[in-house]
C-alpha cells in the first residue's frame, strides 16, 4: 500500500541553512506551501535556521531527538566555487542526514541542493525544474505517513 500524502495532524521541523539563502527561502516556502496544501496546520509545522548546509544535520538531530516531529526536513544549498570545498560540504551535510534518520528512525528529507552554478540552483529552487522544496516536503509527508502505518512512530 502506497503511503497517503495527507499531512493532517502530523508535525514536521524544517532546518535551513542561511548559507545561499535567497535559494533556501523558496525551498523552504515551497516547502510551506505544499504541507498547507496536504492539511498541515501553521502549528504543526516549525522552521530552524542555521548557518549553513555543514550544520544541518546537528539541527536534525536536535529536531529528531525531541520527539515532538513526525519528519523533518532539511534545506540548504551549495554552490561550487573554484575548489572541491563545495562537494564536502554537501557530502558531510548528506551522509550525516541520512545517518540521523536511521540513528532516530524519524524520516529526515534531504532537499540540500549541490549545483555547479547560481542557475541551476534558481532553476530547481522555483524555476524551469519547479521546486525541489515543494518535491521533499511531499515526500516528507508519505515518510511520515509510512512511519505511522509501519508501527514506527
Amino acid at each position: 500500500m502506497r503511503p497517503e500524502a495527507d499531512a493532517t495532524g502530523l508535525r514536521f521541523c524544517i532546518v535551513a541553512a542561511q548559507w545561499n539563502e535567497s535559494v533556501v527561502t523558496r525551498l523552504v516556502d515551497g516547502a510551506l506551501a505544499v504541507l498547507a496544501q496536504q492539511g498541515a496546520s501553521d502549528g504543526d509545522v516549525e522552521v530552524r535556521w542555521v548557518p549553513g548546509a555543514y550544520e544541518l544535520p546537528v539541527a536534525a538531530l536536535w529536531a529528531a531527538s525531541s520527539g515532538a516531529f513526525d519528519a523533518i526536513l532539511a534545506f540548504g544549498c551549495v554552490i561550487r566555487g573554484e575548489t572541491e570545498h563545495f562537494r564536502l560540504v554537501a557530502d558531510a551535510a548528506s551522509e550525516g542526514l541520512m545517518r540521523v534518520a536511521l540513528d532516530t528512525g524519524v524520516p529526515v528529507l534531504n532537499g540540500v541542493l549541490a549545483a555547479y552554478d547560481v542557475s541551476q540552483a534558481e532553476s530547481r529552487s522555483g524555476g524551469e525544474h519547479g521546486n525541489t522544496g515543494s518535491q521533499v516536503a511531499l515526500a516528507g509527508v508519505r515518510m511520515a505517513r509510512a512511519s505511522h502505518e509501519a508501527g514506527a512512530r
